[in-house]
This record gives C-alpha cells, structure tokens and sequence, in this order.
C-alpha cells in the first residue's frame, strides 16, 4: 500500500522531498511533469506506454501544461518531437523494441543538428519473433546514433536521471539529445520506496533556462537546418558532434555533484559495489544489478572476494572509470542482456575490453555471456554462475569459452512437432453454398445463397481456443466474413489483440497458413507474398489452376501506424484483400486513443478530468481514404447483419481474384475497454449502426450503395441511445460535455448525409 505524499515527507539534500511507492514508469512521468517539457511525441507500445497515460491523466486534471501529441506511429512521434526541438522548447518522448527501430532514422538526424530532447527508453526484446517482455536488443541499436545514454536500474534512479538528463542535454558546448533506458517490466511496471521533489520548482531551477543558439521560429534571424551537406562538410560536423560527447564526458559528473547537493543521491559514470581488492568483478547493467549486488553480499560472507560494476553512462562510454576500477583485477564477466551476433560478445563486453585494452599494463581477463534475452529472469543463482566461471577463469589465468549464453536449453535435435490439424481441403472450403454472379447490365456482383443453415458447412479457418477477452468481437467478425469466402486462403495479421491472442507459441489457432510481420508493415509484407505467388505461377513452379484468397487482418491502431504502407498497396492494387477491425483504440496495449476513437470517448490516453474531456479530434473514415484511392470494391459491415457481412465477403473474395484490392471495415466491440457487460455486445455495434455512426454500404468499382438505411427501416435511434450503452462515453451526456456531444452529433449526421447522398447520386 503506498503511503500517503501528504503525511511522509523527508530532507534529503537541501530539498524537502515525499516519499511514496512507484514504478519506474510513474516516476519517469512524475519527473517530465516536473520539469514541465512544452510537447511530447508519442505513439503507444508495450511496456512504455504508460508514461504518456500518466501524462495525460495528469494533464486533464490540470497538472501540468505538457501538450501531448499522439502520432501515427513511432516514426511519426520521432519527426514531431524533432520539429518541436527545433522550435526552441523542451521535448519528451517514450517508447520500446521496435518502436525504437522504427523511429530510428530520425534519431541521428536529431543529434547531428543538435536539438537536445530527453527519450525514455524503456527496454523490451527486438521482434522478431515477438516478444514483449525486457532486454536490451533495443538499447543496443542506439550506440551509434550520437545521443548521450544514461541508465537506470530501479525508479528512484528513472526520476533522478529524467531530471540530470535535461541539464546534461542543454550545457552549452553539449546540446545532445538524451536516452535514458531502464527495463521493460523489472524497473517500468515494479514499485519501490522513492523520493521526489514536493515541488516542480525545485526541479526547474536545477535544469534551468534552456537557451537555445537559434530555433525555426526566429522570424527576425531566419536559419537553414539540416541542409544537403558536401565534401568535406559532412565529416566536419560529425568530428563536431564528437566533440559535442567529449565535452559531455567532461561535465557529466559536475552535473551529477550538483544534483546531489539537492537530492542527497549520488550518481557517477561507473557504479562499483566492493570492488576495491575484488579480484573478480561482474560488470552488468541495470535492473539486474541489485539482484548481483545480493550475491556479492554472499560470496563476501565466504570469505570470496568478489565486486559488482554497473553503469549510469554508457555514452559517452567511462572508459577512464573502467581503466581505473579494473586496474588490479583478475578476471571480468560482462552480462550483456542483448548480442552483438557475430561480434563474439555482447556490446557492453566488446567495450570494456577495448577501454582496457588502452591500458597496456591491465592483464585483466575479459569474456562475456550472454543472459535474460526475451525477458528471462536474472535469478541469484545465475549471478553465483557467472562469479564462479569468472573465479575458474582468474586461477587459471585463460578462458576456455570466452562468449557463450547462460540460461538457455539445448534442445533435442531429433524432436519433431507434433502435426496440428489436417489442412483443409479445397472441397472442403467449397461447399458451393453461396453463388457469386455478374450482373449483365451494371457489371455488379450479386450474391446469393446466403443460409445461415448451409453456411454451418464451412471449415473454421480459425479454431476455438484463443485467448481473447470475453465478448470479444474480433473473431465472431472476422469468422463471420471468412464463411463468405471459399476456396483457399492465406492471412495475414498485423500486430493487435487478434494477434496476441491466437498465436502463443508453441501453439496456434489458425488452420490455414498465417503470417506475421511488424505493426506497420503487413500490408506490403502480404503485397510480397502475393506476387511472388503468382510470379510463381507464372513460371510454372506453382499449379495455375490453384486459387489463394489472400486476406491482411488489421486493427487496434494497425492502419494508424501502417497507413502508409497499406495505401501504397491500394495504389498498386494487388489482389487481396485487407479487412479491418475497428475496437476504436489500441487495445492490445491498454486502450492508448488510436485515431479511429471518436471524438470525446474516454481512453487511457484520452481521460476526463477537470480540464480533460476525452478524445480532441473526430476519428478517421478509413473506408472513404481507401474509397478515394480507386480500388475494386470497399465495403463496411457488422457482425449483426451477418448476411450483408457475408455477401460482402463474397464480393470482396471475387474481387480479390479477379480486378484487384478490396478494403473492408468492421465495427469491432471490446467490451472491456467500451466498458459494458461482455453480453450486450451486439445490442451496442448495431446501435452504433442504428445511430448513424457507423453507415453500412460498399463502393463497387466506384459506386456507393447503401445497404443497411436505419432510417428508412424506421429503426434510427438518437446517438445518446448508442453511447449510453458504454461506460466510455456516459460522460458525454453530462452538461459539462454537451459541447463535445453536440460536436459529436452534428459530425455524425454530416458523415451520414454524405454517404446517403453518394448512393443516392451514383456519380459522386
């Protein structure tokens, strides 16, 4: 239970300070709001997206003035926050894994020009496969790029570094942007005992002004950044920013000094634990050195002398501190939580050996294993391991094996899987049910045969057994469309709560051939899969009578982040077909506001409060942007009208096959975080229809159709009936909301009006 800021205080340094229990996550929130940063960039993934929900919960009751701006993807948030820093404020951002990757282009670009900003990484396992849980695969990737790293290993230090990363960043012949990394779920999910300044003024007069040398909105000296650069401009400016990190060197530990003058916590390049007269020392970084740190307490009550090293700064790299420290030690293990493949030894290992290797009297051993990939736990007797190899290695005077993992299973050669499920056959997935005929005169498809009876016939393409949430509406949707679609089929999913839960290795739920690739990237991953199939055909390597329907599985922000890729295969028009589910919200990562959540719905990043009411943009219409690029046929749909769901899964079958690429919209329920009984499902997907939020119709080649008119069906409710049935908009009814109501419902109606009009008028 945490104790109450209001009643535990302490003085620590020279500041009065509260005392509660945190995570690292919360605290690295608590420390931004502190420092009160002008904009922050960001783009939700697991374990980091917390730090922007505790922002913006904070921020919509008012507590402090940080503008939060939710992007399209990682890559998105990296150009914003770049353009911010440019502008001459201060600039946050968070993130993990590969959302790290994906921004990273944009992070060299950042330090080569020389816009400080502080970048929380909060460290996760690279995909792939997918993994969620914490390594340093991601941290690793970001040795080069030219920012200043700093670590921390538990929440006290997330706060502390936070705040020093600012003032390190803004020195004056520095001006480098700042990572500060800590790991995934060990340090961003677990609380400990913290201090943190009771006062934001504490914090701001530490980090001081930021005085920027130029910014983009100076009208009265306008300035080039980023320019084309030639012969021999480019290497100038690195040796610059080169120096940039020497001078950082230079100061980081005076600024470490100061704030310890303030906190009464200490921080220094290079944490060493009893090193002093160790004569064989673990050299690990972050979380898992407390965990280490236990383990010397014990082995030095045998009477063995051992120590413990772990860093604060990895960039610029304490090689003096390590010289120094390891100057009369025998032997070194460095734990790396990520590989350098091919490098033999993890990157943490490679550079202690080259900082010693400077000191040509240092005889000291050094060999590397490898730990805790994929978030494996860093238990005790892993840390005894490691002391004991590094204690045979100091007698001996030689290593045996000097890279190798810890922790990891051999494994039998000669296992073979047991075989799933028998493929479904062709006559099998081709009852012949439904009846898909060109209609001479328009050149439209007509469906027929759609019995719910005969329809039983078709194979589950997806098996019972996943792990989804109760009265989840992803896969009576998604099952629902595949019973219109015969034949063969090939899927592919993007990154989302039908991912997640459907795969868990080393099982599977599919009973046809499934694929993943990154959250952004299905799209054009499947547009590879699609022509390389028929390029086979092509060369006879692949029969030419066999039909696929190849079919891309998205949502939960997936065609947020992959719009672009998604609509550069519209552009192209493949044969497939990409069919989205619509939960409004990133699900699968804790209802971040994705830009499908309507306009003041309530998400984990889109709170009310006394300033916050709920989501500030209306959401995208992704069936019109699809519409607008020209394809065969896009089509929206519900699970209620399941024959018009299945007619249009038809079409979009025959479509697929023949003329190009459809897109398909499905109103998708998530009753956990929509916030209603799991039962009532249905009753709230057809009231979003019946409202008027959610028109259903289809553009064939073209021409938009109506094919569900609740108005005209006398079953049009008012949008209250609709958001009434869910916990996340009960708050628009209230008077303090009726603004955002009324801007809701006259958008709605708008939206409507223009899709009736559009099948009433075939040539708009």
């Amino acid at each position: 239970m945490a104790v109450k800021t209001d009643e535990k205080k302490e003085t620590k340094g020279t500041s009065i300070q509260k005392v509660d229990f945190k995570s690292g996550n919360e605290m690295a929130a608590i420390a931004a709001s502190q420092v009160n940063y002008h904009i922050m960039g960001y783009y939700p993934i697991t374990p980091s997206t917390e730090i922007a929900e505790y922002l913006d919960e904070m921020a919509a009751n008012g507590k402090h003035n940080i503008v939060l701006v939710p992007a399209d993807g990682e890559h998105g948030a990296a150009g914003i926050c770049y353009g911010a820093t440019t502008a001459g404020g201060r600039v946050f951002n968070a993130t993990s894994a590969n959302g790290l990757l994906y921004a990273i282009e944009q992070l060299p670009v950042q330090s080569g020009t020389r816009f400080p900003m502080v970048f929380n990484l909060v460290c996760r396992s690279v995909s792939g496969p997918l993994d969620i849980r914490g390594d340093h695969s991601d941290l690793m990737t970001t040795l080069n790029l030219g920012w200043i790293i700093l670590l921390a290993k538990d929440p006290q230090e997330v706060y502390d570094i936070n705040i020093l990363a600012v003032k390190i960043g803004e020195l004056d012949d520095v001006r480098l942007p700042v990572i500060v990394a800590f790991d995934g779920f060990f340090t961003s999910h677990q609380k400990r005992r913290v201090n943190f300044f009771e006062s934001s003024e504490t914090v701001q007069k530490f980090i001081g002004k930021n005085n920027p040398p130029y910014t983009s909105v100076d009208v009265e000296n306008p300035v080039t950044i980023g320019p084309y650069m030639n012969d021999p401009d480019q290497i100038n400016n690195k040796k610059q920013l080169s120096m940039a990190m020497e001078a950082a060197y230079d100061k980081i530990q005076n600024v470490f000094d100061e704030y310890k003058k303030i906190s009464g916590r200490s921080y220094k390049f290079l944490q060493t634990y009893k090193t002093e007269d160790a004569d064989v020392v673990l050299f690990i970084i972050n979380s898992a050195a407390d965990t280490a740190m236990e383990v010397v307490d014990k082995l030095r009550k045998k009477g063995d002398k051992v120590g413990l090293a772990y860093p604060n700064v990895i960039r610029p790299f304490p090689v003096n501190e390590i010289r120094e420290a390891f100057k009369n030690t025998k032997a070194i293990l460095v734990a790396d939580r990520a590989d350098s493949y091919g490098g033999w030894g993890g990157n943490m290992t490679i550079e202690v050996k080259a900082a010693l290797k400077g000191d040509l009297d240092n005889k000291t051993i050094v060999f590397s294993r490898i730990y805790g990939l994929g978030g494996k736990e860093f238990f005790p007797e892993d840390a005894e391991e490691m002391f004991q190899l590094a204690f045979e290695a100091a007698k001996k005077g030689s290593v045996n094996v000097p890279y190798d993992y810890i922790g990891v299973e051999p494994g039998n050669p000669s296992y073979v899987p047991k075989k799933g499920k028998d493929p479904i056959s062709l006559k099998e997935s081709s009852p012949g049910v439904i009846k898909v005929i060109k209609d001479e005169k328009t050149g439209n498809l007509v469906v027929k045969g759609v019995k719910q009876r005969e329809l039983t016939a078709m194979p589950q393409r997806i098996a019972p057994g996943h792990g989804a949430c109760p009265g989840c509406g992803i896969f009576p949707s998604i099952g629902t469309f595949l019973k219109g679609v015969e034949g063969f089929v090939v899927m592919l999913w993007h990154t989302g709560c039908g991912m997640v839960v459907t795969t868990g290795y080393p099982n599977t739920s599919f009973n046809v051939t499934y694929i993943h690739n990154l959250f952004q990237n299905g799209a054009a991953t499947l547009s590879g899969v699609v022509e390389m199939y028929h390029e086979r055909q092509r060369r006879g390597e692949i029969a030419k009578d066999q039909d696929i329907t190849f079919i891309m599985v998205t949502g939960d922000g997936g065609l947020d982040i992959g719009l672009g890729p998604a609509l550069g295969t519209a552009f192209r028009n493949h044969n497939m077909i990409i069919l989205e589910y619509d939960n409004e919200g990133y699900m699968n990562t804790g209802n971040q506001l994705s830009f499908t959540t309507p306009l003041g719905h309530t998400t984990s990043t889109s709170n009310i409060g006394s300033v916050g009411k709920g989501k500030k943009f209306h959401h995208k219409d992704s069936a019109q942007l699809f519409a607008s690029c020209h394809i065969p046929y896009v089509f929206t749909a519900v699970e209620t009208q399941y024959k018009d769901l299945i007619k249009k899964a038809a079409k979009a079958a025959w479509y697929a096959k023949h003329e190009g690429l459809v897109f398909g919209k499905i109103l998708s329920d998530c009753p956990l975080n929509w916030k209603h009984p799991d039962h009532t499902g249905q009753a709230v997907v057809q009231a979003a229809v019946d409202c008027n939020f959610f028109p259903l119709y289809e553009v064939e080649r073209g021409i938009t159709t109506l094919t569900y008119d609740p108005e005209a069906k006398g079953k049009k409710v008012p949008t209250e009936d609709w958001l009434t049935l869910m916990g996340k908009t009960k708050h628009l009814l209230k008077p303090k909301f009726a603004s955002v109501l009324k801007e809701f419902e006259i958008e709605v109606e708008r939206r409507w009006k223009r899709i009736k009009a559009m099948s009433e008028h075939p040539n708009l």
